[in-house]
């Protein structure tokens, strides 16, 4: 039995209004693994091959989750790991200082939309403590596999998963 178009429609009307109502969600997520090989500025490292390889696994994660705005830092394995999400989602990368947390935090708080924010170990935690989050958020060196997940709803929210 086929539901009458006019039913049809009025689900996908009630569904869509409440998707435009949600909130934003805001993905964190580190930079992908970096390159080990000395080039240019040993500062500024390049992903590694497994960076690559990761940086490309996010971007297909995310390309269905309605991203509008995607930041990174001004480093380059930042920026690499965004580009990668940017390519299958279409967002923008907007480059943000490292050491300028406010003025992202800002224009986090204000987002319409789901947005990703590409960023370092010690950058990731102190985001999403300025976010409301009270839990202690702790990255190690050598880990490269959180996203963490953050809705403005209160209590703030925040889903740590691996990838």
């Amino acid at each position: 039995m086929r539901l009458p178009l006019v039913l049809v429609a009025l689900t996908i009307a009630v569904a869509s209004a409440q998707l435009a109502t949600a909130e934003p969600i805001i993905f964190l997520a580190r930079h992908a693994e970096k390159s080990d090989a000395p080039r240019g500025d040993a500062k500024n490292p390049e992903l590694s091959a497994q960076g690559r390889a990761r940086a490309a696994l996010l971007g297909r994660m995310l390309k269905d989750a309605g991203i509008g705005a995607v930041f990174a830092t001004e480093y380059a394995r930042t920026q690499q790991t965004a580009e990668e999400i940017s390519r299958t989602t279409g967002a923008r990368v907007s480059v943000v200082p490292a050491k300028d947390a406010a003025a992202l935090l800002d224009q986090l708080r204000t987002l319409e939309s789901n947005a990703v924010v590409v960023g370092h170990s010690n950058t990731i935690p102190e985001l999403i403590k300025g976010l409301g989050v009270e839990k202690p958020i702790t990255i190690a060196e050598s880990d490269y596999d959180n996203l963490f997940l953050w809705r403005r709803s209160a209590p703030r929210e925040l889903l740590q998963l691996h990838y």
